[in-house]
């Protein structure tokens, strides 16, 4: 008997169908299992076979497991237990799987009824429009995979669900009963929608999601698991969680009183902080960013000294965020003693002194001691300093210089590269404008971006600190001089609808491609951000791209009829989203 067959057998006659079960195997003919128990405790297996106390045939029937067991091995490798000489031994174990069945389901007892569940909460959002309703299921419908390898001018709808629902949830809707486990499912495969989807779903949502083990991740990512905080005027019942509750709990706790009391947020924690685990303080820690000012810093400081090196670092670099901070002061002084400039070169110049040693008041500060594979000590140490310095100490350091003067200045001995890096992490983390704009200069220059922009993450970074209009005005000047082929990560980090110069620049450079015989598949990543960035109103604009082009000499095989294609598909997704964002708008708006 194969293999394949045996297990079907088993597991059918587990289901409760015998007959099923020698059907499958087809070895013996039908088994007929006995519904009546006799005194004896026999049952009729196969019309052959008796099992009972008696002779003749008997054959004793083991735990169902080592039934299971002997299917899956095979009953050549692990021969059934009392099958006897003159029977075959797949048609003993069938037998012996039906009486085991039998037998089990004959001498099961009632459980007690469970517990019924407490009702779904109320969700006084208002319902959300049929129209949208119906849209959400046909997105939730379009889940990877199911829509085979090319799309052709088909929009991709499983792409468009994460921007409905940050509408949707814009708009304040409940989501309809009838679409929480396929909105639960969609959101378990992509972590990208859990906050947008669990928004949506509500305290409903919530509810399911404690009867699904498969939805527990909603649980997990719910404020304190999905339990209620208490009221934050209740100081005992505060005290009661935060010494009592699980972790998740504790952390919602933190964060939730944070937002309102923060230095109640931060007494909460400081009566606790030694005898909280080292993870656990990391993550308590990282929740007074949310907040944080000088009143901090003295609990900071004490957190410098802790015994975990990574609590260590989480507090240094929350001080260093503190330009009046001690540390970040204790910073500037090392810093400064390294960097100046130098008139004797006839051009004003700046010199750099890297670090000799790395002392413990630096690691106490923050300073990571040993680098990377790859990397210099003396840079390293240097990268750090220069990082976690205010960006205000620069210009009364180096002359009263403005922070674009001060980024175009000359650097002596290969450090300019390492200097303006470390320039471009402390802006990000300081979040200043300013030295942003100047670290990535112009977009039209051949370099795109200042010496300080080393990679098109840092320039992203940087791009992140700017004003959502001037950060699409950046990009949309970079795109025109340099085209796309660098763009992507830049337009990622651009607001969504794209403003309209940015709109107009990435169509036109588009085009551009396409006219020159590009190679089309190298653009599908922008063309994907466009179908989900772009204005819809932009649509009407590209009417005139459908047409399939002229294909060049030089031009890849079949590309014009490829960019008719995503063009084609490009207009459809925008007219589709001005459909849903039609849905979303009250009839009386």
């Amino acid at each position: 008997m194969d293999p394949t067959d045996r297990i079907d057998a088993i597991d059918a006659t587990e289901a409760g169908d015998a007959t099923e079960a020698s059907s499958t195997a087809k070895a013996g003919g039908t088994a007929k299992a006995s519904g009546t128990a006799k005194a004896s405790g026999t049952a009729k297996a196969s019309g052959t076979a008796k099992a009972s106390g008696t002779a003749g045939g008997a054959f004793a029937v083991g735990s169902w497991e080592d039934l299971v067991t002997t299917a899956l091995l095979g009953t050549d490798r692990r021969p059934l237990a009392g099958g006897g000489p003159d029977r075959a031994a797949p048609v003993a174990l069938l037998d012996a799987a039906a009486v085991a069945t039998v037998r089990r389901r004959a001498g099961l007892r009632p459980a007690a009824a469970a517990r019924r569940p407490e009702p779904a909460a109320e969700d006084p959002r208002p319902a959300l429009p049929v129209a949208a309703a119906r849209r959400l299921a046909l997105l939730l419908a379009d889940r990877p995979g199911t829509g085979g390898g090319r799309r052709g001018a088909s929009p991709d709808l499983m792409e468009l669900l994460p921007q409905w629902l940050a509408a949707v949830n814009a708009h304040g809707y409940a989501a309809p009963p009838e679409t929480l486990p396929a909105l639960l499912d969609a959101a378990r495969g992509r972590t990208d929608l859990r906050p947008a989807a669990l928004a949506f779903a509500g305290p409903r949502g919530l509810w399911l999601a404690r009867l699904n083990p498969d939805w527990r991740f909603a649980l997990r990512a719910a404020p304190g698991g999905g339990a209620s905080l208490p009221d934050l005027d209740d100081a005992d019942g505060m005290q009661r969680l935060w010494e009592e509750g699980l972790f998740a709990e504790r952390v919602a706790l933190l964060a939730a009183v944070r937002a309102v009391r923060p230095a109640t947020a931060r007494e909460l924690l400081a009566a606790t902080w030694a005898t909280e685990r080292a993870e656990d303080r990391l993550m308590f820690l990282d929740s007074l960013r949310s907040g944080l000012s000088g009143d901090d810093e003295p609990f900071m400081e004490q957190a410098l000294a802790d015994r975990s090196r990574n609590v260590r670092a989480m507090a240094a670099e929350l001080l260093s965020a503190l330009p009046g901070s001690a540390l970040a002061a204790r910073m500037a002084i090392r810093a400064g003693a390294c960097v100046a400039v130098d008139h004797t070169h006839g051009a004003p110049t700046i010199v750099v002194e890297a670090p000799l040693e790395c002392d413990a008041a630096m690691e106490r500060d923050g300073v990571v001691a040993a680098p990377p594979a790859g990397r210099g000590k003396r840079s390293w140490w240097l990268g750090q300093l220069v990082e976690a310095t205010p960006l205000g100490t620069w210009p009364r350091r180096l002359g009263g210089r403005t922070p674009r003067e001060i980024v175009e200045l000359p650097v002596t001995d290969d450090w300019q590269g390492e200097l303006h890096a470390a320039w471009c992490r402390a802006a990000v983390r300081q979040r200043d404008p300013e030295w942003s704009r100047a670290l990535l200069g112009t977009p039209a220059v051949p370099e795109a971006g200042g010496p300080g922009a080393v990679s098109l993450a840092e320039r992203a970074k940087l791009l992140a600190t700017l004003d959502a209009a001037e950060r699409a005005d950046w990009v949309a000047g970079f795109i025109a001089t340099h085209g796309l082929s660098e763009a992507f990560q830049l337009l990622g980090v651009c607001a969504v609808p794209w403003a309209a110069p940015l709109g107009r620049a990435v169509v036109d450079a588009l085009n551009i491609a396409r006219d020159a015989g590009s190679y089309p598949w190298s653009f599908s990543g922008v063309m994907g951000l466009a179908e989900r960035c772009l204005d819809p109103a932009e649509a009407s604009r590209l009417d005139g791209l459908l047409a399939v082009p002229d294909e060049r000499e030089d031009a890849s095989p079949g590309a014009g009829g490829y960019w008719a294609e995503a063009f084609q598909r490009l207009v459809t997704t925008l007219r589709l989203r001005a459909d849903m964002a039609r849905e979303l708008t009250p009839a009386d708006t």
